[in-house]
């Protein structure tokens, strides 16, 4: 009796009762996981540890580090979904295995479904002891000239990359941006390389031919894949790409009125702007480069915002409708503690955005990037972003965007 009453009240006790499916536990440490694409095993690594008693994931691309913040683990299944993206994963928990679904938001709300699975304490990512190997016949390291070639429109890029043993980090500069971080090895005569950061899916295969230059494949998800190859040129350039949007002839200036997330309809010639230095960024939350920049562009907006800095990101998103695509943007500004204006543009669509701001003579990429000074005259465009993957060209762009942006304040304002 004494027994039965002790069960008894266990199960009225709140410690004591489970109202759905036993509450797997998710390891602490490291994770491999792999994505299958049609190229194959896309391995990356994430990090699992507590903050503040709940769980945090950290996925792992090289020197690369996102912290995921928005786990949930109900009975078995855990939901992963990604900072600033609207992309998750969602899978199953049994023991030290995941097995599930990467959902990628595409364009137009279209959904791609990537297997997923996962296994904790590996540390590797493509061979097992690659790490253990300290030398290699062939190093990578250094800059090469790349071409990708996808339907028959070949495009320039540049790969750097850095070679220890024989593993393998680097990215690739590209007219609209750059890869962010990527890592893999050279082992066995090929050279692979994977990422998965939350916005991106990426893989690349190669090998060296007779003349020393490589000759691979570069998948993105499910649907997109294209030729590339690369030859060693320590001077490789992508060219004079970040100046491909351009005022129409004879166009000094922008003009548009586009709803903020809260449905309010903002134009940049509203006198809240007047007189100030304006940058206003074509971007996207689904955009990864775009990331990079909102990260640099939100702390330059707190560092001069006294001075006379307003910033207007006109945000082209994967939803066309509104309430989706202001929940997508809400996600975006939270990520980066964005201060600025951002405005619901229109959709992912280069034509799209290129028809929605007639005054350029086209949009090439995500991010496009426009200073305006005082006056309201379009002093400057840049587009593409290479963001922090790319070491000194990082480095160099923030400075080019930081004195620009200086030498517009230090200009007298127009009188009124």
């Amino acid at each position: 009796m004494k027994r039965l009453l002790s069960l008894l009240l266990c199960v009225l006790m709140s410690s004591c009762t489970r109202t759905g499916p036993d509450t797997a536990e998710l390891k602490e440490g490291t994770w491999r996981a792999v994505l299958q694409i049609p190229g194959g095993e896309l391995p990356f690594t994430f990090e699992v540890a507590q903050a503040n008693g709940a769980p945090v994931v950290t996925l792992v691309n090289g020197p690369d580090r996102v912290r995921i913040t928005e786990v949930t683990l109900s009975g078995t299944e855990l939901t992963l979904r990604m900072p600033g993206f609207e992309n998750r994963i969602v899978a199953t928990l049994e023991g030290g295995r995941l097995r599930g679904t990467l959902t990628m938001i595409k364009a137009k709300g279209a959904h791609q479904q990537i297997p997923f699975t996962a296994n904790f304490g590996d540390s590797w990512r493509f061979s097992r002891d690659a790490a253990a190997t300290t030398s290699s016949p062939v190093n990578l390291t250094g800059r090469w000239a790349v071409t990708f070639d996808g339907n028959g429109k070949p495009s320039p890029g540049v790969g750097e990359f850095t070679q220890t043993g024989e593993l393998v980090t680097g990215t690739f500069l590209t007219t609209t941006g750059d890869h962010r971080f990527l890592a893999g090895e050279w082992r066995n005569g090929e050279l692979r390389l994977s990422k998965f950061d939350g916005g991106h899916v990426f893989l690349y295969r190669a090998t060296l031919d007779a003349n020393g230059q490589l000759q691979g494949q570069f998948w993105s998800g499910l649907a997109w894949v294209e030729a590339w190859s690369a030859r060693r040129d320590e001077n490789a350039s992508i060219g004079e790409a970040e100046n491909a949007t351009q005022l129409k002839a004879g166009g000094q200036r922008l003009d548009f009125r586009f709803p903020d997330v809260s449905g309010a309809n903002i134009s940049l010639s509203d006198p809240y702007f007047r007189g100030k230095v304006v940058i206003v960024t074509l971007a996207g939350s689904w955009c990864p480069n775009c990331h990079d920049e909102a990260a640099f562009l939100a702390e330059l907006h707190r560092q001069k915002r006294a001075a006379g800095l307003e910033i207007i990101s006109l945000m082209f998103e994967q939803f066309g409708d509104f309430p989706q695509a202001a929940e997508a943007v809400y996600r975006f500004r939270d990520r980066y503690n964005i201060d600025y204006t951002t405005l619901i543009a229109g959709t992912s669509d280069k034509d799209d955005a290129a028809s929605r701001l007639p005054q350029l003579n086209g949009v090439f990429a995500f991010p496009t990037t426009l200073f305006i000074d005082r006056t309201g005259v379009v002093r400057k465009i840049h587009t593409g972003f290479s963001g922090p993957a790319t070491g000194k060209h990082y480095e160099k762009l923030v400075a080019d965007f930081t004195s620009t942006v200086d030498a517009l304040l230090s200009e007298p304002a127009p009188r009124s």
